[in-house]
C-alpha cells in the first residue's frame, strides 16, 4: 500500500495502520523516509505564510525560507530523533514493551498523518492572515499531531518483539 493512502486511512483506522507500518520491520532507512518527507512537508506549508509575512515587512523571501528550511530540514529530525527517543525511555519508565525504534517510528508516522492539515494551516496563513481562522487550523493541526501520537505511542510500547 501507498504512503498515502495509509495516510488517509489512518483518520479512520489509526491503530490497524501504524500496526501494519511497524509490521513492515525495524527499518531505520523508511522511519527516517518518513521523518524527512514529514519535515519537508512541513517546510512547504510555511512557504505561503513566508510570501505574506515578506510581503507585509518588506523582509526578504529567501532569507526567511533560508531560516525556516534549515530549521525544518536540518535541525527538527534531530530533534524528533531525540524525543522519540526520550518518549520510549519514559514509556519504559512505566511499563512499556516496545523497542525504541517503535516509539521513534510512532512520532515520525504521527508527524506524517498530521501533515495535510498543517499544509491546510500553511494555506490559512498565506491566504487569510492571523486570526480566529489560523489559530483554530493550527490548534486541529496540533490536536491531531498529538492525538496521532499518543496512539502510536500506544500501540508501539504494547509490542513484544519476538
Amino acid at each position: 500500500m501507498s504512503v498515502i493512502d495509509d495516510v488517509i486511512r489512518s483518520y479512520r483506522a489509526p491503530r490497524a495502520v501504524f500496526r501494519h507500518r511497524l509490521s513492515m520491520g525495524t527499518r531505520e532507512d523508511k522511519a527516517l523516509a518518513v521523518l524527512m518527507g514529514a519535515c519537508l512537508l512541513v517546510f512547504a506549508a510555511q512557504l505561503p505564510r513566508l510570501a505574506r509575512v515578506a510581503h507585509e515587512t518588506g523582509q526578504e523571501l529567501n532569507m526567511l525560507m533560508g531560516a525556516t528550511m534549515l530549521a525544518w530540514i536540518f535541525i527538527m529530525p534531530l530533534v524528533f530523533y531525540v524525543i522519540g527517543t526520550l518518549s520510549h525511555v519514559l514509556m519504559r519508565l512505566v511499563g512499556g514493551q516496545g523497542t525504541a525504534f517503535a516509539a521513534r517510528f510512532a512520532l515520525f508516522w504521527a508527524l506524517l498523518c498530521a501533515t495535510p492539515l498543517w499544509l491546510l494551516w500553511g494555506l490559512v496563513a498565506g491566504f487569510i492572515g492571523e486570526g480566529v481562522q489560523m489559530t483554530l487550523t493550527g490548534a486541529l493541526a496540533l490536536l491531531a499531531f498529538l492525538l496521532f501520537w499518543s496512539i502510536n505511542l500506544r500501540e508501539a510500547e504494547r509490542r513484544v518483539e519476538g
